[in-house]
């Protein structure tokens, strides 16, 4: 059983007049906050006051960067090459950190939104893409990945620091890739039923595919999407939960 654990949240990603999550809430209760860098979702003035909530609560501030997709909210794929995947996140990297500078902190960790994360779990050459693109400008950033796919394989056998992540709200399949969205069930919407299997995933180190088969998963960081309904009480909920089995919830910086 892992004695610590962190948890992240997707963040940041209202855009103008359009707003989405519970930032505020949500970050009550994580350690780790990905936030948008503006090509999926976010704007300027969305990302300087989410690193600025992040610091006022002692959340660890990482970037989540996307597809340039902000009407499909990066979760449609697009047919980018590698190199200019690895351009797309080299440059929302370093829009992320000019915000930290400027306020005084620095980004911790990387992560990657949406159908980037699903494409790149099943595609070894684009994980390795991702991962060299994050080390091209800070190597001692933390690299977060689905646990058990490429995305996490290929980035260690860079040396990078790697967090294995394992998702509270959403369904797997049994090969340890997630359902996709739009299929039924992809996202898991009962709070208890989200808590169980989160403490089943750290307890045990495993937890049920939508076809009932039981797989193995290992977690440094959970993630609790923010614009999942009720995603506030679904991190309070967790963060109990794990606190009552005297877990540590601590910032990956902690952990790997």
């Amino acid at each position: 059983m892992m004695a610590k654990l962190d948890i992240n949240c997707d963040m940041g990603e209202s855009f103008g007049v359009w707003k989405l999550g519970a930032d505020d809430e949500i970050i009550k209760y994580i350690t780790s906050a990905n936030i948008a860098c503006g090509l999926h979702g976010g704007d300027p003035t969305v990302m300087r006051k989410t690193v600025k909530l992040a610091m006022d609560h002692n959340v660890n501030v990482g970037v989540h960067p996307g597809y340039p997709d902000l009407q499909g909210f990066g979760r449609r794929f697009m047919n980018l090459s590698y190199d200019e995947m690895r351009d797309y996140m080299i440059y929302q990297i370093g829009a992320l950190m000019g915000f930290a500078q400027a306020l005084g902190t620095k980004v911790k960790h990387f992560k990657t939104h949406g159908v980037i994360s699903n494409v790149a779990a099943r595609d070894p050459k684009l994980s390795r893409v991702l991962a060299e693109a994050m080390a091209e400008v800070d190597k001692d950033m933390i690299y977060i990945g689905l646990a058990g796919t490429p995305l996490v394989t290929e980035a260690e056998a860079l040396g990078l620091r790697v967090a294995h992540e394992a998702y509270a709200d959403r369904a797997y399949l049994a090969d340890g890739n997630l359902v996709p969205r739009g299929t039924p069930g992809a996202v898991i919407h009962d709070e208890k039923v989200v808590a169980q299997r989160v403490l089943r995933m750290v307890t045990e180190g495993k937890v049920a595919a939508i076809d009932g088969t039981v797989i193995p998963v290992k977690a440094h960081t959970i993630c609790v999407h923010g614009d999942t309904p009720g995603a506030a009480d679904f991190a309070r909920t967790i963060r109990t939960s794990l606190e009552a089995l005297e877990i540590e919830i601590v910032p990956l910086d902690k952990i790997v």
